[in-house]
């Protein structure tokens, strides 16, 4: 693109990443920064207290594989969660993809980070063509039938919250913007903050009490802080056990000082008695 200064001098203005999304006409050009941050900050602080952990999966940009009867047809959600089905693959394979005729588990909960093109797509607003794979709000809502679907736009740091009601979704307005996952003993919100040194909106989940899970980088913090604290604590304890060595010993020397004293006084006593001919009797 070319633009014609003031000048007269032409100026060629290369394009930007929104030019150029990918070298397939077809690929959106993810995962962007956004798109690996936010779901690995799902995953951190996707911690249910209704679960073990083991008996926990989560997966982001990971093929979502539906139908028995189109075994070639996926979807790829940007996160989701499975309660109750094992962590790894048969208990001990990392997955390639997520093939629900041959998990225990659906998915509970379906996140998706809006895009430039793709907001149509995620809140359910396209129409299904005749012959064509369903669409991804179809396979969500009436397929799998996810109990929580959630969609944010981190452009306008707007949230979407749909809940399966009777089969079908309905969108929901929590207090606050947090919504609270029964099943998974945690809530799903937005919070201010930095996160991989980048600091604006980002979802994540909070605990029953309602605060923040800790990612493993304040994890680790606390750990240190709380390490910090138990040796200051013992660093503050030492130097209470000397104060009181100190005075301990500072009242023994008192005490040492005042018998000195009352030992002197008896014996100016007894040598004045003895200068008036009385010997003062010594028990």
């Amino acid at each position: 693109m070319a633009t014609v200064m003031p000048d007269g001098r032409i100026h060629s203005t290369l394009p930007t990443m929104y030019d150029l999304p990918s070298e397939e006409p077809e690929e959106p050009g993810l995962p962007d920064e956004f798109h690996l941050y936010q779901p690995q900050l799902l995953r951190e602080t996707f911690q249910p207290t209704t679960w073990p952990l083991e008996q926990v999966f989560v997966g982001s940009d990971l093929n979502l594989y539906y139908s028995l009867d189109h075994t070639t047809w996926y979807k790829r959600p940007d996160w989701f969660a499975a309660l109750g089905v094992s962590r790894l693959y048969e208990g001990h394979e990392l997955r390639l993809s997520y093939v629900v005729w041959q998990e225990e588990a659906l998915p509970y909960l379906v996140v998706e980070l809006l895009s430039p093109g793709k907001e149509q797509e995620d809140l359910g607003r396209t129409v299904h063509m005749a012959g064509e794979p369903p669409t991804k709000w179809m396979v969500y809502e009436q397929i799998l039938g996810v109990p929580y679907y959630v969609v944010f736009n981190r452009y306008t740091d707007e949230l979407h919250y749909f809940q399966l009601l009777n089969g079908r979704y309905r969108e929901i307005t929590p207090p606050e913007q947090r919504l609270w996952l029964p099943e998974a003993g945690l809530g799903l919100g937005l919070w201010q903050g930095v996160y991989q040194g980048v600091e604006r909106h980002w979802l994540r989940c909070y605990d029953a009490a309602g605060h923040w899970i800790p990612t493993l980088l304040e994890q680790g913090n606390q750990r240190v802080q709380q390490e910090q604290q138990r040796t200051e604590q013992e660093r503050r304890r030492a130097e209470q056990a000397q104060q009181r060595a100190e005075q301990e010993h500072q009242q023994a020397e008192q005490e040492r000082r005042r018998a000195e004293q009352a030992q002197r006084r008896a014996e100016r006593l007894a040598a004045q008695f003895r200068a008036l001919g009385i010997e003062p009797d010594e028990e």
